[in-house]
């Protein structure tokens, strides 16, 4: 990145709210943002994309697949992942798409946020309620560019929020199918436009507007703008 960008970047934040400071960006410099990895998240810090959220999801993937009691045959199989695209992952050697992170997720019977918690080091700590801006989890999705952060705090919760920042004209086509537990979200757009294709119904989603589904059908998400959308996904899990 060079210093006349990054001097933009720290003009508008002094302009601005840092929370705001990303959809202050015109379509080149948003670009320029997301192919450093860079983004706006917290009023006194810049948050990275690094090889701590690979470890993160690494661990959790495993996690995950040895509660079920799993092989890596037998996730590849439930999932359509190859065994050898699994293993890199769960090593921190690959940088998976969130398309095949949903694949994954979805045989797993959880929600795509789930693989982005962070694992608890200490079993005799109770997970804490509260997550500050600093240590929510960022993502960057290296197909489309999309961004995400999980807002949730480590406490177990029935509910998950997770804030998503959507480049223009990118789309993120997820297959996904029934899971072991019901999952419902809404997502409720904050900035920009987005449309969201679920089962085989088109929603176009305005500023403000809100739509509600549940995870058991593909869905596609689609930025048809010229500008950057960001919205908030809220999603619940039941039982069956």
């Amino acid at each position: 990145m060079t210093q006349t960008f990054a001097s933009r970047l720290f003009e508008i934040s002094g302009r601005h709210h840092l929370s705001h400071a990303y959809d202050k960006l015109d379509a080149h410099e948003l670009l320029s943002v997301q192919s450093h990895n860079l983004v706006y998240w917290t009023n006194n810090s810049i948050k990275l994309d690094d090889m701590d959220i690979h470890a993160n999801i690494a661990r959790r993937l495993r996690d995950l697949r040895d509660a079920k009691g799993w092989s890596l045959e037998a996730l590849a199989e439930r999932s359509s992942v190859s065994r050898s695209n699994i293993s890199l992952i769960e090593r921190g050697q690959s940088s998976p798409t969130a398309v095949v992170l949903d694949k994954l997720a979805t045989a797993l019977g959880v929600s795509l946020a789930s693989l982005f918690e962070a694992p608890g080091d200490d079993a005799r700590q109770a997970p804490s309620p509260h997550a500050t801006a600093r240590d929510q989890a960022v993502w960057t999705d290296p197909e489309s560019g999309y961004v995400r952060r999980n807002l949730s705090p480590p406490a177990w919760s029935p509910i998950q929020l997770v804030e998503v920042h959507f480049p223009p004209g990118q789309r993120v086509a997820y297959d996904t199918s029934l899971r072991d537990a019901v999952i419902h979200q809404q997502v409720w757009v904050m900035k920009g436009a987005m449309e969201m294709t679920v089962g085989d119904r088109v929603w176009r989603l305005e500023t403000g507007d809100c739509l509600a589904m549940r995870l058991d059908c593909p869905i596609v998400y689609r930025n048809p703008t010229n500008e950057p959308a960001r919205y908030i996904v809220a999603l619940c899990r039941t039982t069956n």
